[in-house]
């Protein structure tokens, strides 16, 4: 019964993620040419109101997600019909590895060793930290596989967390550690 509620939970979270990846792509291919450009801002806060707010309420809600978020960089940002992603190269690829990684897990099944999936998460930090460091700047095609790569590790990482979560005696109830309710 654990497993199963498990595998339920691992679906839900893997269809939020495919919602949220498909709705990426198709916001800017839904809005008229050049709708959204130029959203460069800063993750945390939103920087672009007035830009999203004459967006229809579906492309909005999507647009909005991705200025607090994300930085939103023009040249790091993949362009779909004229208009600029919601959501950066880098952060593309992860949501897309994470959504395949948890994927993955839930028709694998295995618990994986966690220094396995460390590997996954080195050329993404070797990216990031040769642009902070040098003058080297990568591709938008180098970060979407670079965050693919580590947001396959986060994917079957978060699979192999809810499937410990609901293996864990007395989780599936509800229970405290101490036997409660």
């Amino acid at each position: 019964m654990r497993i199963v509620a498990a595998k339920r939970f691992m679906l839900l979270i893997e269809a939020v993620l495919l919602t949220i990846l498909m709705a990426v792509v198709l916001a800017p291919l839904t809005l008229p040419e050049g709708s959204a450009t130029d959203l460069d801002g800063h993750i945390g806060r939103v920087d672009n109101w007035e830009r999203i707010v004459e967006l229809p309420g579906p492309q909005r809600a999507v647009y909005l997600l991705g200025d607090v978020n994300c930085h939103q960089q023009a040249a790091r940002s993949y362009e779909l019909n004229g208009n600029q992603m919601p959501f950066c190269a880098r952060d593309i690829g992860l949501l897309a590895g994470a959504t395949m990684g948890l994927a993955a897990f839930i028709l694998l099944g295995r618990r994986p060793s966690w220094p396995w999936l460390l590997p996954f998460l080195v050329p993404l930090a070797m990216d990031g930290v040769l642009q902070a460091m040098t003058s080297y700047e990568s591709t938008n095609a180098v970060r979407t596989a670079t965050g693919a790569i580590a947001g396959l590790a986060v994917g079957y990482a978060i699979g192999a967390l809810v499937q410990g979560y609901f293996t864990v005696p007395g989780h599936a109830r509800g229970e405290r550690d101490d036997g409660h309710r």
